[in-house]
Formats: C-alpha cells, structure tokens, sequence
C-alpha cells in the first residue's frame, strides 16, 4: 500500500455538477468575479455566522488585505515565530514591521511575550491556529489585544470549521484569513476568503483585490490595489467543497480517535494535547517525537520501508530561523526555545478526508514497525 503525504478529496457525485457549473461560465463569458464567487461569500459567510465574506486568490492575499485595511504600513504587526513564510510575508509585503513571538506546548502564541511586545505602535496581532487546533489561549490572546485596543487578526488557514467550545475559527478576531490551497480539508484549486463583521473592511477588501477600482465595471482606480481576484471556477470548486466541510472534519475526527487509540502502544511517538473544548479540525494531525528519535530516520525508513509519506511538518523551520526574515523590518522578542522545541520534535501523520480504514490500519502498522 501507498500512502500519499496528502490527498485532494473532491467526492466523484460532484464532477457532473462541477463540469456543468464550468460549461455555464465558459458559456457566459464572465470568469471571474460573476455569480459563483457571490455565492461562495454568501455561503461561507452563513456558514461561519459572520456578518460578510469576501473571496480573493489566496490565503497570503486574504491575510495581506485585512492588513492592509487596517492601515498597518509603517507600524507594527506581532506573529507567532511558528507559522508558514506567507503570515509574516504578507505583513512585510504591507510595508509594516514584524514582531516575531514565541509559542507555547500547545503551538500557539505565548500571551506573555504578546503583552510585553505590544506598544503604541500596534497595528495588529496575529494569531495563527496550527494544523487545525484551536486552543483556549486564544481567549486570553483576544482579552489582551481587547484590553489594549488593538485589532486580533486570525490567520485560520489551516481551520476551516475547527471549533473551540462551539465557536469557528474565525470568530475570534476582528477578521479572518482563510485559504484553499489543494492540501487544505476543502480546496478551491487556489483560494481564500476573508471573514468579518466590519463593512469598512469588506468594501475596502472589494476594491483592495480589484487594481483598487471603484469599482468591476470602470477603469476609476482609488486605492493601490492588486490583481488579488478569485476566478469563478474556483469558485465553483470551491463551493461545492464548502458543502461537504462538515461531512470531511467529522470524517477527520475519527481519523484522529483512531490514531490516538493506536498510538498509545507506540513509544516514543504521542500525540499533541489538545483540551475536551477545543474541536479540531485535523488538517494536520500532530505527534509528539519522544527524546532521542531522529524525525529525519523516522521519516526515511516509513518512506523506503512502508511507502508511507509523512506531510510537511508545521513547522520544521521558525520564521525567526528563516534566512528571508533576517532583515531590518523583522524583530524578535527574546529567546524562542519553545518554538524551535516543537518545531524539531514533531511529526504530522497521514490523513485525508477520504482515508480508509485499512489505510489508516496500514499506516499505524508501518509506526509500530518503525518504533519497535
């Protein structure tokens, strides 16, 4: 058996009312930002409870526009050092100054190292919920930036419908970025949506994504915008993936009950914690290294051996570490042992919102093998 690092899950029942859907806007002409994205915005908006959703061409792009709609250039922007080049990419690219922080255990911004970083020169702070997990500290991240009047950006990437305490990833801050990328538990090709309850975000979120056009139909440009547009087929895939977002993390989570279960006679290898509250999405799901064990040896002999491949770890290298980051516009605040702890200590295991049984098996048998 072959086990993928990650899988696309576009259930085959969708393929005739995908291509239908594709054979109407090949038809009509209207490519991109026609009928299909307002409904994609308009579903993902209801399914999130949030008040407006606005579909753009990436997750980076979502994450840069929110920034950018905050005024964030020339000011600060604090990010968790354990993130994807893209969150601290796209505030750079804003023309705003990085401040890196640490992370805890739980791989989410230290809120400690947040209060003493924060200043009056704070755009925005923002949160990132790792391979899917939604963990509690948000909740004192969110009163932290509350208390000093500061917006909470999350960048939920990863999170499409992770929950904690029944509240989506997303509802936290005063936006989301979101992405649909092909590796992310729904997908739209390549894709992302913001989410907010603040109109002035929203149409500035329009008009930002377009060139900076007033608006679709003129050449009257008012802001420095960019071709940040999403494309109606993706769109279409994306919808129709929307629909299937509960079915794919119910799937996931049992995924995740059964590895849990099947690692607990595997030494040296544990899962992330996670507390009862928190309801994971399993975009990633996470495993502890025991002291001692090589994740590169772990890795080559669950590939030469088994032929199973483990996804990109989240993260192997911290931004802090990264060469790009190393320029007058990216500080860090202290020392970064917890995050340079987690990101050499895990590993990400194989799942899929279609994964099988046996293949799950499979894979737990080649873990057992390879720990033994």
């Amino acid at each position: 058996m072959k086990l993928p690092p990650a899988r696309v899950t576009i259930p085959e029942h969708d393929f005739d009312e995908i291509l239908s859907d594709f054979t109407k806007v090949l038809k009509s002409g209207r490519m991109t930002l026609g009928p299909y994205t307002e409904a994609f915005e308009s579903e993902y908006a209801s399914f999130m409870g949030s008040g407006y959703a606005v579909a753009v061409n990436s997750g980076t792009s979502a994450l840069e526009i929110i920034l950018r709609c905050l005024d964030a250039t020339g000011k600060k922007v604090i990010i968790p050092t354990n993130t994807f080049f893209a969150t601290p990419a796209a505030a750079l690219h804003t023309g705003a100054r990085v401040t890196l922080v640490d992370v805890g255990n739980h791989m989410m911004m230290d809120p400690t190292q947040l209060e003493e970083s924060l200043d009056s020169n704070t755009a925005a702070v923002v949160v990132v919920h790792i391979g899917g997990y939604v963990h509690p500290e948000i909740c004192r991240i969110r009163d932290i930036c509350s208390d000093h009047h500061v917006p909470l950006i999350e960048d939920a990437a990863h999170a499409q419908g992770s929950r904690l305490r029944g509240k989506l990833a997303g509802g936290f801050g005063e936006a989301a970025a979101f992405s649909f990328y092909p590796t992310k538990v729904i997908t739209a090709g390549e894709g992302g949506m913001i989410t907010t309850n603040d109109l002035s975000v929203v149409k500035r979120a329009k008009i930002l994504r377009d060139q900076g056009k007033a608006s679709f139909n003129t050449n009257y440009h008012v802001e420095l915008g960019y071709n940040w547009r999403m494309c109606e087929l993706n769109a279409i895939v994306g919808l129709h993936q929307l629909r299937h977002l509960e079915e794919f993390v119910t799937h996931r989570r049992a995924i995740a009950e059964r590895y849990a279960e099947g690692l607990r006679v595997v030494d040296g290898l544990t899962p992330l914690a996670y507390p009862s509250e928190s309801t994971p999405n399993f975009y990633k799901y996470i495993a502890i290294l025991g002291d001692g064990v090589s994740r590169a040896r772990v890795k080559s002999e669950l590939k030469t051996k088994y032929d199973v491949s483990l996804s990109g770890e989240v993260y192997e290298v911290p931004c802090h570490l990264q060469p790009v980051f190393k320029s007058a516009q990216v500080d860090r605040h202290g020392e970064m042992r917890e995050a340079e702890r987690v990101c050499d200590r895990h590993v990400c295991l194989p799942v899929y919102s279609d994964m099988t049984a046996s293949e799950q098996e499979y894979a737990l048998s080649a873990l057992r093998s390879v720990f033994t």
